[in-house]
C-alpha cells in the first residue's frame, strides 16, 4: 500500500504543477491577485508531494521490496545500506524522480526567498519551473513509472551495477543533478523577463545568486566523478572526453560564461539581450545531457541505456522547452535595450570576451560529441572523436581565455588605457615568460614529447596565479601605503572580490596540477611475483602477493605492496584489488593510492598471469606516478569555496530589501519634534 501511495503523491504532485503553471501565469495578466496566490502554496505542496514519493521509493529500497519492480531491477539483499540508498538514484526511473525532487526544490526555494521580488516577476518564475516540472512528471508518469509493480515477485533482485558501488558514485550525481537542474532556475528567471519584456541591473542581481548556486554544484559533482574514474577504473585518468562527461562540461562552461555576463548587466546596465540567451543556452544543455544519458544513443559507464519510446519523449520535450524559450526570445528580442556603451578595450570588452571563448568552447565540445551521432544517422559510418580533438580545439581557445582571465581585472569600465595595465603587470609578465623558458629546458631535459606545450602551459599557470596576487595587492595598495593600512583594506574586501580571486587562483592551481601531472607522470606495467621489487617516483614498492578477501556482496583478489622511500624507510601499504559481483557478474578494479601534496603513487592488480618456473603465481601489475596530481582536485575546491563565500556576500541575497517604512512617533508631552524610524 505504501508504494501505491508514492504513485499517488506523484499524480498529486503533477497536479499541482499544472495549477502553479497555469492559474498564476494567467492571474499575472489579468492583475488578478487571487490567481496569483496560488503560486507559492502550490509550489510548497508540490514539493512536499514529490518529496514523499521518492522517500517511499528510498523506503522499497531499504526494505528490499521486490515486488517494485525498479527495485528488483537495481538492488540486491546483500548490497550495503549505502549503496541500497544510493540505487535509488542510480537507474533510470529514480534518477528521474530524483530530478523532479530537486526542480520542485528549487521552486520552492524560489518561493520562499523571493517574496521580496516585484509581484509578477516572482509568479511568472514559479509558473515557469512548475510547467517545466510537468514535463517530468509527465515523463515519469507515462514512459518510467518508479513504482511499476511486478508478478510474481522475484526472491531476489538483479543488484545495481558494480561500477556504481562506490562512495564517489554515491555522492557525484546528487551534486551534478543540483547543478543542472540549478540551472533552471536562470532559465525561468530568463524566460519570465522575456514575458514582462524587461532586463534591468536588479533583475542580474537576482539571478546571480541562483547561477552561482548551480555552479557550485556543477563544479562539485565533476570534481567527484572525474576523481571516481581516476581511482575506480583503474587506467590511472581523471578525464576521457567520454560524451557524458561533455553532457556535464558544456552546461558547466556556459554557466560560466553567465555568471561572467550577469556582472555586465549589473554593473553597467549592458550585454541584457546575451546574459538572456546564455540562461537559456545553459538549462538547455542540461537537458542534452539527460537526453544523451538516458536516449540510449550513447553506451556509456554514466549512460541508462533506454527503449527508443523513452528517447523521443525527452527529445520532443527538450524540443519544446528550447525551441519555445528561443522562439519567445527572437520575439522579445527588441524590447531588449542594449544599454551602456563601451569600448573594446575596457572591463567590459574583457568579459565579453571571456564570453565568446567560453561559448565557443562549449561549442567545439558539443560538435565532437555529437558528430559521430549524426554521421550514423545520416550514412550509418561509425567513428570516434577522441582526446586530441577536444585537446587542440578546446586547449587552443582556453590560451587566450587565461591570458584574459590574469589582465582583466586590472581594466577599467567603459574605457581603459591598455599600455598602462602593460605596465602595471610587467612583473608578471617576466616572471611568466621566465618560467616559460625554464619549463621548456626542464621538459626537454627529460625527454618530454611536448615540450613545447608543456612550457606554454606552465607560463599561463604563472601568469593567472601571480597576476590574481598582484591584483589584490592593487586593491589593497600593497607597499603604497603603510603596511596597516593595507591590511585594513584587505579586511574590508567584499566576499564577492574574495570569490574572484579565489575562483581564478584556484583555476591557476589546476593548470599546474593538469600540467605537470600530464607531462611528467611515469608508468610502470609489469608481471610480478612475490617478493619482486619496482621503483617508480622515488618510491620502491615490494610486491608481497596476493590473497582472496570476501566483501559484503563481492569476492576480492587483494594485492599488496610495501612502499619505501629512497632511504629504505616503510611509508605505507597499498592493496589495491579486484573484485568479482555476482549479480550482476562484473569484475572491477579498485586502485590504491598514495596521496602527497607533490605527487599520487597509484596502483592497480590485473589478472594473473599463471606461474612462474618455480610455481609461484605472476600477476600483471600497473603503477604510476602522477607528480601534482593532487593540485588538480585541490583547484577546483579552491574555485567551490570562492563561489560559496562569494555567494554569502550581502549584495547577493536573493531578492531586494523592502523599503522601510517611516512611522511616526507622537509628539512628546512638551510638543517635541516628530521624529521618523
Amino acid at each position: 500500500m505504501m508504494v501505491e501511495t508514492g504513485h499517488f503523491a506523484l499524480v498529486l504532485a503533477f497536479a499541482l504543477a499544472v495549477v502553479q503553471g497555469v492559474f498564476p501565469l494567467a492571474g499575472s495578466y489579468r492583475k488578478d491577485e487571487r490567481l496569483m496566490a496560488l503560486a507559492a502554496p502550490a509550489a510548497y505542496g508540490q514539493f512536499l508531494l514529490v518529496l514523499l514519493a521518492f522517500l517511499v521509493l528510498m523506503h522499497a529500497y531499504v526494505t528490499s521490496d521486490f515486488s517494485v519492480r525498479n527495485v528488483a531491477v537495481n538492488s540486491h539483499t546483500l548490497k550495503p545500506m549505502l549503496y541500497k540508498i544510493a540505487g535509488v538514484w542510480g537507474n533510470h526511473e529514480g534518477s528521474i524522480l530524483f530530478w523532479a525532487m530537486i526542480l520542485a526544490l528549487f521552486g520552492a526555494m524560489v518561493a520562499l526567498f523571493g517574496r521580496n521580488l516585484p509581484r509578477s516577476l516572482y509568479v511568472r518564475v514559479l509558473s515557469v519551473q512548475a510547467l517545466l516540472s510537468v514535463g517530468f512528471y509527465l515523463f515519469l508518469l507515462l514512459t518510467s513509472n518508479p513504482f511499476e509493480r511486478v508478478f510474481p515477485v522475484p526472491p531476489e533482485g538483479n543488484g545495481l551495477n558494480p561500477l556504481l558501488q562506490d562512495p564517489g558514485l554515491v555522492f557525484h550525481p546528487p551534486f551534478l543533478y543540483l547543478g543542472y537542474v540549478g540551472l533552471s532556475v536562470a532559465f525561468s528567471f530568463a524566460v519570465a523577463a522575456l514575458l514582462e519584456g524587461r532586463v534591468d541591473p536588479a533583475w542580474a542581481r537576482w539571478v546571480r545568486p541562483w547561477t552561482l548556486i548551480a555552479w557550485c554544484f556543477l563544479t562539485i559533482g565533476i570534481t567527484l566523478g572525474s576523481w571516481w574514474a581516476y581511482y575506480e577504473l583503474g587506467w590511472g585518468g581523471w578525464w576521457f572526453w567520454d560524451p557524458v562527461e561533455n553532457a556535464s562540461f558544456m552546461p558547466w562552461l556556459v554557466t560560466t560564461a553567465l555568471l561572467h555576463s550577469a556582472i555586465v548587466v549589473e554593473k553597467r546596465d549592458t550585454l541584457k539581450s546575451w546574459t538572456i540567451l546564455l540562461a537559456i543556452i545553459a538549462f538547455s544543455f542540461s537537458l542534452l545531457g539527460t537526453f544523451l544519458t538516458r536516449s540510449g544513443v550513447i553506451t556509456s559507464v554514466h549512460a541508462f541505456a533506454t527503449d527508443p519510446e523513452r528517447g523521443v519523449f525527452i527529445l520532443i520535450f527538450l524540443l519544446l522547452v528550447i525551441g519555445g524559450s528561443l522562439l519567445l526570445y527572437a520575439l522579445r528580442y527588441d524590447r531588449l535595450q542594449p544599454g551602456g556603451l563601451f569600448a573594446p578595450i575596457s572591463r567590459e570588452g574583457a568579459l565579453v570576451m571571456n564570453n565568446m571563448l567560453l561559448t565557443v568552447g562549449a561549442a567545439t565540445v558539443l560538435f565532437g560529441t555529437l558528430y559521430p551521432l549524426i554521421l550514423d544517422a545520416l550514412s550509418g559510418e561509425k567513428i570516434s572523436v577522441g582526446a586530441p580533438y577536444f585537446e587542440i580545439t578546446f586547449g587552443s581557445l582556453m590560451i587566450p581565455l587565461v591570458l584574459m582571465m590574469a589582465a582583466g581585472p586590472f581594466l577599467r569600465w567603459k574605457r581603459a588605457d591598455l599600455v598602462g595595465v602593460v605596465h602595471r603587470m610587467r612583473l608578471v609578465l617576466f616572471v611568466a615568460l621566465a618560467v616559460m623558458v625554464g619549463g621548456y629546458f626542464i621538459a626537454h631535459h627529460d625527454e618530454n614529447h611536448r615540450p613545447l606545450l608543456t612550457a606554454l602551459w606552465f607560463g599561463l599557470g604563472s601568469w593567472l596565479m601571480l597576476g590574481t596576487f598582484v591584483e589584490l595587492a592593487e586593491r589593497i595598495k600593497l607597499f603604497r601605503i603603510p603596511l596597516g593600512d593595507s591590511l585594513s583594506r584587505l579586511g574590508r574586501q567584499t566576499r564577492a572580490s574574495w570569490g574572484m580571486t579565489l575562483g581564478h587562483f584556484g583555476l591557476s592551481v589546476m593548470i599546474f596540477g593538469i600540467t605537470v601531472s600530464s607531462s611528467w607522470q611515469t608508468e610502470h606495467l609489469d608481471v610480478l611475483v612475490a617478493g619482486d621489487k619496482i621503483e617508480i617516483g622515488g618510491y620502491a614498492l615490494t610486491f608481497n602477493g596476493v590473497k582472496p578477501l570476501a566483501g559484503p556482496n563481492y569476492t576480492s583478489l587483494a594485492g599488496e605492496f610495501s612502499v619505501t622511500d629512497e632511504a629504505g624507510k616503510v611509508i605505507t601499504r597499498l592493496i589495491p584489488e579486484s573484485r568479482t559481483y555476482a549479480s550482476p557478474p562484473m569484475t572491477t578494479t579498485e586502485a590504491a593510492i598514495h596521496a602527497t601534496f607533490l605527487g599520487d603513487l597509484f596502483v592497480a592488480i590485473g589478472e594473473g598471469q599463471g606461474q612462474d618456473a618455480a610455481g609461484r603465481d605472476r600477476w600483471s601489475v600497473r603503477a604510476y606516478y602522477k607528480p601534482l596530481q593532487f593540485w588538480l582536485w585541490s583547484g577546483a575546491m579552491i574555485m567551490v569555496i570562492g563561489g560559496l563565500i562569494s555567494l554569502s556576500d550581502r549584495r547577493f541575497r536573493i531578492g531586494v530589501p523592502a523599503g522601510r517604512k517611516k512611522t511616526t512617533v507622537p509628539a512628546d508631552a512638551k510638543g517635541g519634534k516628530v521624529h521618523a524610524a
